[in-house]
């Protein structure tokens, strides 16, 4: 089931409740298991969200994993370990994220297309030096329940109350997040320069334009 999230951000920053899952080089294949890739869209993915690691081979809910645990309903930060996200490049691992609730994820380090594909869909990877990766799980588990956390976009820093740290992220990436865009909505803001180019290619060599659908056309005929 998705958690009941109350998390506040705008495009500038991501305030929410973080909890760790501390696991050095999960993939994308425990993030979002293979039978759930089934579907023919984007929709349904969160009831597979490290679907191995949150039920057992009956099925039922494992009662000390910690999503399940009623005090971290509302999580909506992840604090991972290193190279999350490695694995296979299935975009599917971040829509299950976007759709459990979850809007960031702090690590040390990420597979590096789960972190273009999260990037580009609005999911935040924060990436923080190891040992700044290490206090805030650190600061996490001495908490009662889910951290509360901010991730300021606009001046690179993630913050809890007792922890500030940089973070790495493109300028590219971040104005996306800034603007309040996915990677479709940013080459959207080239929209004129890409129909001037499109005019200009069309008048200079005519004959390939629409070349599939005339050739479909001819077939049909």
């Amino acid at each position: 089931m998705t958690a009941d999230h109350n998390h506040k951000h705008n495009h500038a920053t991501v305030r929410g409740h973080a909890a760790v899952l501390d696991i050095a080089n999960l993939d994308t294949d425990q993030i979002m298991p293979k039978q759930f890739l089934r579907g023919i869209d984007k929709s349904g993915l969160a009831p597979g969200l490290l679907y191995d690691l949150r039920f057992d081979g009956a099925g039922q809910p494992r009662a000390d994993f910690v999503l399940n645990q009623p005090a971290f309903a509302g999580t909506d930060v992840l604090l991972a370990g290193s190279n999350y996200g490695c694995g296979s490049s299935r975009e599917h691992a971040v829509w299950g994220m976007q759709q459990y609730g979850f809007q960031a994820v702090v690590a040390s380090s990420f597979g590096e297309i789960f972190y273009s594909n999260a990037m580009n869909n609005r999911l935040l990877l924060a990436m923080v030096a190891e040992a700044d990766a290490q206090a805030f799980r650190h600061e996490a588990r001495a908490a009662a329940g889910p951290l509360a956390i901010e991730i300021d976009v606009a001046q690179r820093q993630v913050r809890t109350a007792g922890h500030s740290a940089p973070f790495t992220i493109s300028e590219r990436h971040r104005r996306m997040f800034l603007d309040g865009l996915d990677v479709i909505g940013a080459s959207l803001t080239y929209r004129d320069q890409i129909e001037a180019f499109a005019a200009q290619h069309w008048a200079a060599q005519p004959w390939v334009r629409d070349v599939a659908r005339l050739t479909r056309d001819r077939l049909r005929a």
